[in-house]
Formats: structure tokens, C-alpha cells, sequence
């Protein structure tokens, strides 16, 4: 029988500012229904590891049972990570796309991502209705030519997104669902 252990539990600390911010946040759509809700496209980016899982791992073995294949975590000692952006809505998943290696996540990649990911996944799962999109406060989301491309594609924005809260973002759900395979 093996079990996994995946890490203690954090908590963030938060600065006044980022207090006020989140309740401002939390009072604001506080009245919101599961239709309002359902409008909304979630997105964000994450780092996965392409060989072995992050955190420690436990396994319980039985005598004479050290090295069986299914008590024995290989392991390599610089596994290579890859980040990667997804959306999602009420609608379904959108595809995901990677940041290629050597590439920085900067204004220039986050646009050609929204061009070329958000825009065919919101008409695929919305159509013509209005859908929120929401993205958190990495500068690269917060640059004027992406907040500018925005409103230029007519791409309302959920927000503002109070800093440090990817516990308020579902998708960090998904991403931890990915994580453990």
C-alpha cells in the first residue's frame, strides 16, 4: 500500500493594501449569481515539471518490500519545467499553450497568447455573447499595449484583481488536478 504526503499547508501574508484590496474585490461581486459567475473565463499561468512531482513523497512498505518497483520514486536531479497558460469558463476548457524554453513571459508572448488562445475560446464557448475575462495583476497582464489590445477587441475584464489572491482564481483548482498526474 503506498500513500503521498504533498506538503504542508502556507499561508500567505497579506499587507494591509492587500487586505483592502480583497475585500473591495469580495464586496464588489459579492451580489453576483451563478449566471453572473458563468460569464466569466478564468485564466492564468503555472509551472509543471516534465519528470517526477514536486514535494516529498512517502511510501509505506511492507518487510522485504524495499526496492519493488511500486515503493521506488525515481527521481532526476534538475527536472526540466515548462510553464504553461490555460483558461477555463462554466463553458468548458480552452486550449493550453507553452511558453516556449529560453522565451520570457512578457507583453509581447501574453498577446500573441490572448490573439491566438482567449479570443478562439471565448467565440468558441460564448459566441456572440459578452463573456468577463479575468486575469491576474502579473505586469505583463497589467502592460497599457495589453490593457489598450484589450479594450480594442472589446474583451471586458473582470477586476481589479486584488494581488496575490490566486486562492480567489478556480483554475488554480485545475491546475492542481494537473499537477498530480
Amino acid at each position: 500500500m503506498a500513500w503521498c504526503q504533498e506538503g504542508q499547508q502556507r499561508s500567505h501574508f497579506f499587507p494591509k493594501k492587500n487586505i483592502r484590496d480583497r475585500l473591495i474585490f469580495c464586496r464588489k461581486y459579492s451580489e453576483w449569481t451563478a449566471e453572473d459567475w458563468g460569464k466569466v473565463i478564468f485564466s492564468d499561468e503555472a509551472p509543471f515539471r516534465l519528470f517526477g512531482a514536486s514535494g516529498k513523497r512517502l511510501v509505506q512498505r511492507r518487510k522485504g518490500e524495499r526496492y519493488h518497483q511500486s515503493c521506488v520514486m525515481p527521481t532526476v536531479k534538475h527536472p526540466d519545467t515548462i510553464h504553461v497558460w490555460g483558461c477555463f469558463s462554466s463553458k468548458g476548457v480552452g486550449s493550453l499553450t507553452i511558453l516556449p524554453k529560453n522565451t520570457a513571459m512578457n507583453k509581447e508572448w501574453y498577446q500573441n497568447t490572448l490573439q491566438q488562445q482567449l479570443l478562439p475560446t471565448t467565440q468558441q464557448q460564448f459566441g456572440e455573447e459578452q463573456c468577463i475575462f479575468q486575469h491576474d495583476g502579473a505586469p505583463c497582464h497589467k502592460a497599457k499595449v495589453i490593457t489598450k489590445w484589450l479594450g480594442d477587441q472589446n474583451v471586458e475584464i473582470l477586476g481589479p484583481w486584488p494581488g496575490n489572491s490566486p486562492d480567489l482564481n478556480p483554475i488554480e483548482n485545475l491546475w492542481s488536478i494537473l499537477h498530480k498526474y
